[in-house]
């Protein structure tokens, strides 16, 4: 029995979660917007940057596997160097896309967006965005996932031979990058925001979960006391988050325990963080089949359409929340204009995302990874 026997098919649970995350991200990027209230990050610890990192784990283990089974191990590195070739050139064109409309529209936002050091030095900023050392605000997780598509193949070999082994390697790196603080050095400034070193442990997770660990753990992972588990986290990890909002709930929070879990490092991926999202995914395997019918609803096809092109839709939410966060400033930044450049920008995320897919389609199929 081979490594692929127990792979599964992918799942449109994975899209429907990834682009729901996609509109979360533009929401979140556009400053003193109300409608942040809908996202993740404002009920718990974990944001959607763990949903990325895990299903991507997830799903490039599912297709790259799929390749090296039917194609061989050099076809697979070369679908592993394309698609970090294609991340790191969507993070360079949107570091000049982001520079060109700044300049365009308002240089007033050139220091909210990081683009200022660019209009000054462009020379230098724009060789060091070339080595991934300078990202502009909202982009510092491409180059992340540029790096692990690029080391993907023999990380993916590893797995696949030692699943187990290459886990426990993970762990022991994410575990030392707690204790020393270990990361890449960025420009001009600070280390990387989203450390490769502690992030690739989700990613780890998702391959693992792929080749091994949901024949291993299915049957606990679907028990009443597990369940039980993630639920009483997820409801502390809210009392603990809406504490940070209201000062009656923030006396309920005794000191000692602060001095425990603050700070919820997000760069550095805190182990609450890590606890958080899994106790997450707990909630949603055993709450949303796999056959869910509302999954085929027209609402959570608008998600799967965003999730199968998350690179593309990404880098379009950047510049949409861009000019929506311009339009907050110069016309209305009221509650209903708020709501409404929300609406509007993940309206035209979906158009994006379905005239995209149509396109691909017709032009030629090719696997949709993150």
């Amino acid at each position: 029995m081979g490594p692929f026997d127990h792979m599964p098919d992918r799942d449109v649970r994975l899209d429907a979660c990834r682009g729901i995350a996609l509109w979360f991200v533009f929401m979140n990027h556009i400053p003193g917007n109300i409608c942040g209230w809908l996202t993740l990050s404002r009920y718990g610890f974990s944001d959607t940057t763990e949903i990325f990192m895990f299903v991507s784990g997830l799903t490039c283990t599912m297709a790259y596997g799929h390749v090296l089974r039917s194609a061989g191990t050099w076809a697979m590195i070369s679908h592993t160097l394309r698609r970090s070739w294609e991340i790191y050139a969507a993070f360079l064109l949107l570091t000049l896309f982001l520079v060109v409309v700044v300049h365009w529209m308002d240089a007033d936002l050139a220091d909210e967006t990081n683009v200022a050091i660019v209009l000054q030095q462009p020379g230098e900023a724009l060789s060091r965005a070339a080595i991934l050392q300078y990202r502009p605000v909202n982009t510092d997780v491409l180059p992340t996932f540029a790096l692990f598509h690029l080391l993907f193949a023999p990380w993916l070999l590893l797995l696949l031979r030692f699943p187990n082994a290459t886990l426990t390697a993970s762990a022991l790196l994410y575990g030392l990058v707690q204790i020393y603080g270990w990361n890449l050095r960025g420009w001009p400034t600070n280390d990387w925001y989203f450390n490769p070193l502690a992030w690739q442990l989700l990613v780890t997770l998702g391959g693992w979960w792929t080749v091994e660990g949901r024949r291993r753990l299915a049957p606990v992972l679907t028990s009443r006391p597990v369940i039980l588990l993630a639920a009483a986290y997820l409801i502390w990890s809210l009392a603990v988050t809406m504490s940070w909002v209201s000062p009656a709930l923030e006396l309920a929070v005794p000191h000692f325990l602060k001095g425990l879990i603050y700070p919820i490092d997000k760069s550095g991926l805190d182990p609450l963080r890590v606890l958080h999202f899994l106790a997450l995914a707990v909630c949603v395997v055993n709450f949303v089949p796999a056959h869910w019918a509302p999954l085929r609803s027209r609402a959570l096809l608008a998600a799967v359409r965003c999730g199968e092109n998350s690179l593309d839709v990404y880098c379009v939410g950047v510049l949409l929340s861009l000019a929506a966060y311009f339009v907050l400033r110069t016309v209305s930044g009221g509650v209903l204009a708020q709501v409404m450049v929300s609406a509007i920008g993940v309206a035209l995320l979906v158009v994006f995302a379905t005239l995209f897919t149509r396109f691909t389609r017709l032009a030629a199929p090719r696997t949709k990874l993150l």
